[in-house]
């Protein structure tokens, strides 16, 4: 198949406005218009990896951590990541990174951890914002639930568990028809009303091509009257970390060692145990310090995360455990489930598992 066709099915289920603005996800090497026969998927990109691709005569490396971060000015071999690039570019291998709009996802990442954990009821602990918006569309009656069935199967309406949700108000519309115009109601050059519906409801905006493609589709008007509304609600189902409940409380220090074995984490670095039940767990897939504060006020009584510093461990101040199980470990079950996603929808895709570890972190026991 073409690269765009794996590339785009990718982006409807992490979309890449999902992504943080430090951020590099996306296709970073490779025509899209290629055609493909398998492809390497990886948590990094390093030089093994690509070595392995070109073996398994893969045509295609997905990562989770983008190799290119930054502009490259060189391609002289000095670094890693110039190596990467310039063996993959010559042959012709192409590099696609799904990372932190994969992090934000409910169904991503996180949900990882929460599973090997054993979390249930799992929400996003801290939901994004701008990525909302409200559409507003007046149709006549008789065209009304037709307009909102066009639009709630091109993803509109959804607000966190619930769905096809909108809001209606009947009132009267005017207009008058110009002289090349091929009104549906009234006639040209004369002031018409119309009963009408004024249909109201959200979508994010990654969709909204889809939706508004939906709307002319269905909508009965030659010129369809619509108003578009950026929103600053935090979007329920996008966003950084996770929080989930344990079916029931469990000790500190046994939920310490769940983490350890479940995460296949070589040690856990954790702050004082409070000598406190553990049933509410708060979670974040590599770098998740800048999650604490949301942690604590969601009321978590551990957070299970990575890269901690030093300093940044008092800042529990005693009202939670923070749980550093190391970044590879809180992202390594990342490849499994993106190659079950895939293999669901290409399940005649040659795909394969990295046999490289990529953790650049070794532990003397």
């Amino acid at each position: 198949m073409k690269l765009s066709e794996l590339t785009s099915y990718l982006e409807e289920i992490a979309p890449l406005a999902y992504q943080e603005d430090y951020d590099n996800s996306g296709l970073i090497i490779g025509d899209p218009d290629a055609e493909i026969t398998s492809a390497l998927i990886s948590l990094d990109c390093t030089e093994a990896v690509v070595d392995e691709a070109i073996e398994k005569n893969c045509g295609l490396i997905i990562s989770h951590h983008p190799i290119v971060f930054k502009g490259l000015k060189k391609f002289n071999g000095n670094t890693y990541v110039e190596r990467v690039v310039m063996k993959a570019l010559k042959h012709d291998i192409a590099l696609y990174a799904i990372h932190t709009n994969f992090d934000h996802v409910l169904d991503g990442v996180n949900s990882m951890i929460c599973d090997k954990l054993g979390l249930k009821n799992c929400t996003v602990l801290s939901p994004k914002t701008g990525l909302l918006k409200k559409l507003v569309t007046f149709c006549p009656l008789s065209h009304a639930e037709i307009v909102s069935d066009a639009l709630f199967s091109a993803g509109a309406g959804s607000i966190g568990r619930y769905s096809e949700c909108s809001f209606n108000t009947e009132g009267i519309g005017t207009f008058k028809a110009g002289s090349n115009t091929d009104p549906y109601v009234g006639e040209k050059g004369i002031r018409h009303q119309e009963s009408e519906i004024s249909i109201e409801t959200i979508y994010p905006s990654s969709i909204e091509r889809k939706v508004l493609q939906a709307l002319f589709q269905a909508h009965p008007y030659e010129e369809v009257a619509y108003d578009l509304y950026p929103l600053s609600n935090g979007f329920q189902e996008v966003g950084a970390g996770m929080l989930g409940h344990l079916d029931a409380e469990m000790p500190e220090a046994d939920f310490l060692q769940l983490v350890k074995k479940n995460l296949h984490a070589t040690v856990v670095r954790h702050t004082a145990v409070r000598n406190k039940a553990v049933r509410k767990v708060a979670v974040c897939g590599g770098a998740g310090s800048f999650l604490l504060k949301q942690a604590i006020s969601a009321g978590a009584d551990v957070f299970v995360t990575s890269d901690y510093k030093y300093h940044e461990f008092f800042d529990a101040e005693g009202k939670i455990i923070i749980a550093d199980v190391g970044h590879f470990e809180s992202e390594q079950f990342t490849q499994q489930l993106l190659f079950d996603i895939i293999r669901k929808k290409f399940a005649n895709f040659a795909l394969h598992l990295t046999t490289v570890n990529t953790n650049p972190i070794n532990y003397l026991i």
